[in-house]
């Protein structure tokens, strides 16, 4: 059995010292970054299998566009060329429902990667600020974002040659207009991320939690005719899009973003329900 004193020789008094060792000094520990927890979040989910979570999606929404891309060879009443139309029905179906439903069971899947075996608890045990945990959860969600969105671009691109050579005709637009309407998507997608990050927090339950996250989808796009659309952030992302559809045909739809009420509401939306998720994040854990 370890004794809990040290015995030290004096070299002065020549004569053996006897010292505690809680008044020896102890080692300081600094909590860890925002920067350096976003690291370690990456690090456990470099094996799961989030990223085929992303490409599945994004490729199973291209590749019926390309093999059936004749139906866009059909003049309607809009006068839009084949190669615009066939990019902007594809991304409808990613912006209306692919994007959301993807980052409500990816918000799951990195909430439950601390529930499993005891995670949370042992984090709680470190020198870690549990609202700089959660914001790199969340800053985790943008980046699978981006990465979804990437994976659609590419998936475009190899669905719209694929149609090209198969009814031979151009469909591939440039890359600076598709990458722009991308990115605009992407930033419409962050405030919905932030409430699906909410929602995964405030409800612990797996399918409750999906389940309300996917409920919430459905009526996007009715909200979107109403005056209360800048409310609803699962919205966003379908109303950029149909922005740049208006770009094509001024008849279907305004072309202008109303940035405002839409910026300072969706400003506001993001940092509420980040606000509310760092306070509510591993309250559990904590009673």
């Amino acid at each position: 059995m370890k004794s809990n004193l040290t015995i030290p020789y004096s070299s002065q008094t020549g004569s053996m010292e006897i010292a505690s060792r809680a008044d020896c000094p102890k080692r300081q520990f600094s909590p860890l970054g925002l920067l350096s927890l976003f690291g370690v979040e990456l690090l456990k989910i470099r094996r799961s299998k989030i990223f085929w979570i992303l490409l599945i999606p994004a490729v199973m929404m291209w590749l019926p566009s390309a093999l059936n891309a004749d139906v866009n060879f059909v003049i309607d009443a809009y006068d839009i060329s084949p190669d615009y139309n066939f990019f902007i029905q594809g991304y409808m179906g990613m912006a209306w429902f692919m994007l959301p439903a993807t980052l409500v069971i990816c918000n799951v899947l990195l909430h439950q990667t601390e529930s499993a075996h005891r995670g949370l608890l042992k984090c709680l045990s470190l020198p870690v600020s549990t609202a700089k945990m959660c914001l790199a959860k969340f800053l985790v969600t943008v980046l699978l974002t981006a990465v979804q969105l990437f994976f659609s671009i590419a998936s475009y691109y190899g669905a719209a040659a694929l149609a090209s050579r198969l009814y031979k005709y151009d469909f591939l637009l440039p890359p600076a207009y598709v990458c722009r309407s991308a990115a605009l998507i992407y930033l419409a997608a962050l405030p919905m991320a932030a409430v699906f990050w909410m929602v995964s927090v405030l409800i612990r339950t797996p399918v409750f939690s999906v389940g309300l996250g996917l409920a919430s989808i459905v009526p996007s796009v009715l909200m979107l005719n109403t005056k209360f659309w800048c409310w609803y952030p699962m919205d966003y992302p379908f109303y950029m899009l149909m922005t740049e559809y208006g770009r094509i045909a001024p008849e279907v739809y305004d072309a202008n973003v109303q940035l405002f009420p839409l910026l300072p509401v969706s400003i506001g939306v993001t940092l509420l329900c980040l606000a509310i998720a760092c306070l509510r994040y591993s309250h559990e854990e904590k009673l």
